[in-house]
């Protein structure tokens, strides 16, 4: 990491010759390099950061003593603007080392914070949008029909799991060990519809209804998708027969959203898929304590850290006003 720096670092001050930066500009770049190598560590490869590493050195910086509030003064970390420069500065490194092949993909793409000038860094909006989330509902709906890949063998294939996996967290928003600790047995059907005993906090469970298309999917893995044979009683399981780990749910995740039109995409973590769908439901004016249940909550005040506010959802609220349904325009 230190070499691809200081190769960026000699390239910026290069530009200064030609008039592309000027020398204060230059030297910026070059100390929130060196800060970036710093907080993150001299011994990491460029190419091994995530948008979890880069989020965690944002925020480190963020922490940071800015050198100019008098020792014990209290004054803490840097300025937001100081932020927002910092942000700037390690975004246009990693658009270059993802241009020059220093990296394989941009870890910017998958980092969360963001840079305000008002405010200082702080996370995205976890919740997707309705188009966002019906993007990757999509994909994962998609997935079972896909060609086997070359060179895969029928047994090694998860195209049904992930869709399964994307699926249940984004239509019923489980916590990611509630999703990893499930087995075959919390399934079942009652009344024709089928449910799942998921065992969460607290040694609480709840019964949560599957919406069609999900169930059906469900279906379609049981009998087609999971390893036959296997003794292994978890409903998630790895091609060679383990249960799935929760570490491996963020990468199911990312290889679905890599079939979303671009448009449409935006990273998007497991706890991220559970706001989205408390967002949704609320936004639909489904029950307040419906939503608690089937997000296994004890107390509905919980429900607002779960919550984004979505665009126009104010405009449709007050062009649908419940008072004004049903009268004339006067």
């Amino acid at each position: 990491m230190v070499e691809a720096a200081d190769r960026y670092v000699e390239l910026v001050r290069a530009r200064t010759v030609t008039g592309g930066l000027s020398a204060s500009t230059a030297e910026v770049y070059a100390r929130d390099v060196a800060t970036l190598v710093e907080l993150a560590g001299a011994d990491r490869v460029l190419d091994d950061l995530t948008g979890e590493d880069v989020d965690a050195v944002l925020l480190a910086f963020a922490r940071k003593p800015d050198g100019r509030s008098p020792a014990g003064s209290g004054g803490g970390g840097q300025s937001p603007s100081s932020q927002a420069r910092f942000r700037r500065s390690v975004s246009a490194l990693f658009k270059h080392a993802a241009l020059v092949g220093w990296v394989q993909v941009n870890p910017m793409l998958h980092a969360t914070v963001t840079a305000k000038e008002r405010g200082g860094l702080r996370p995205h909006r976890r919740a997707l949008t309705r188009e966002q989330a019906q993007g990757l509902i999509g994909a994962a709906r998609r997935l079972p029909e896909e060609p086997v890949g070359a060179g895969k063998r029928r047994d090694q294939r998860t195209e049904l799991r992930d869709g399964l996996i994307v699926l249940l967290l984004a239509t019923v928003g489980p916590r990611v060990s509630e999703l990893t600790r499930a087995n075959v047995e919390d399934f079942f059907t009652n009344g024709g519809v089928r449910y799942w005993r998921i065992f969460g906090k607290g040694g609480r469970t709840r019964d949560v209804p599957l919406p069609d298309d999900v169930a059906r999917v469900l279906q379609a893995y049981l009998e087609r998708g999971r390893s036959a044979g296997v003794e292994e009683k978890a409903l998630l399981l790895s091609w060679r027969g383990r249960r799935l780990a929760r570490g491996d749910v963020q990468a199911v995740i990312d290889r679905v959203l890599a079939r979303v039109d671009p448009d449409r995409r935006r990273s998007v973590t497991p706890h991220g898929l559970r706001h989205t769908t408390a967002t949704h439901l609320l936004a639909e004016a489904v029950d307040m304590d419906a939503v608690r249940r089937v997000l296994g909550h004890s107390d509905l005040s919980t429900l607002g850290r779960y919550r984004d506010e979505l665009p126009g959802e104010l405009e449709v609220a007050m062009r649908t006003h419940p008072l004004l349904r049903g009268e004339g325009s006067g």
